[in-house]
Order: C-alpha cells, then structure tokens, then sequence
C-alpha cells in the first residue's frame, strides 16, 4: 500500500469520526459532537494524516502544554492498512513535529497490550503515570 503522510494535513471531520470507531471500537460520532478540525486547529500542536489515495487510513493528534511537554493522542491506524509501519512512521511524524517547536518531551500512555508498539517500534521508555477516572 501506498501511503502518503502530512503534517497538517486535511482531512474532513467525518472521515476521522469513522477512523476513530473502527481503531476505538465507538460508535461513528456525528461531526457536530465531534468536530477534529476545529479541536485540534484551537487545541493542539499538530496532527499527521496518512492516506492511501484518498483515503483516510491513519491519523495521531499532538496535544503540548505550549512549551517543553508534547502528548501523543488518538494514533489510529485503519484496520484494512495496519501491519505496514504507518502507526510507527505517524508516532515518528509526531515526534518530528513536536522536536521542531522546541518539546524537550514527548509523552504517551496507553493500553498493556500496545507495550511492544510504544516501547519496541516507537522507542519510548516505560515511566511511571496515573489515571483518575473522572465519571
């Protein structure tokens, strides 16, 4: 498969929505509960896209605290493309992106069973965190 990524790239808010059901396992939200273009452009550092054609088969959002801490979110990979590196070169395009404004790091937590992506594939080294749960 032939996959092109881009920092800020475009992408209609729909085509994520259906991404992230089928990487999440969620229902397909609706563009007006979950509107990514306008969240991500008012809230985050950036975010890469990988298409394959036109399609829309992988997507991670950079969250940053506007200085020296950049958080990983919401690294989607469609099922029908996963196996080809696109998930680690979207987390490398992230990295790259938050190294070019000045992060010092880059955070990400995440599932046990994605351990061997995080640290093996994307070079991130365990530490500790936590979680309250908030409803």
């Amino acid at each position: 498969m032939d996959v092109t990524l881009s920092w800020h790239g475009s992408f209609a808010d729909a085509e994520v929505n259906r991404l992230h059901a089928e990487a999440f396992g969620t229902r397909v939200y609706a563009d007006e509960e979950w509107p990514w273009r306008r969240l991500v452009e008012a809230r985050s550092l950036g975010w890469c896209i990988a298409r394959s054609g036109e399609e829309l088969v992988g997507f991670v959002n950079v969250l940053w605290d506007g200085l020296v801490h950049a958080w990983v979110q919401d690294v989607m990979v469609a099922a029908s493309a996963r196996g080809q590196q696109i998930g680690t070169r979207l987390v490398q395009a992230a990295a790259d992106g938050a190294r070019r404004a000045g992060c010092e790091t880059l955070h990400v937590d995440f599932d046990d069973e994605l351990r061997p992506f995080y640290y093996d594939a994307c070079g991130f080294t365990p530490t500790n965190g936590g979680l309250l749960h908030l409803q």
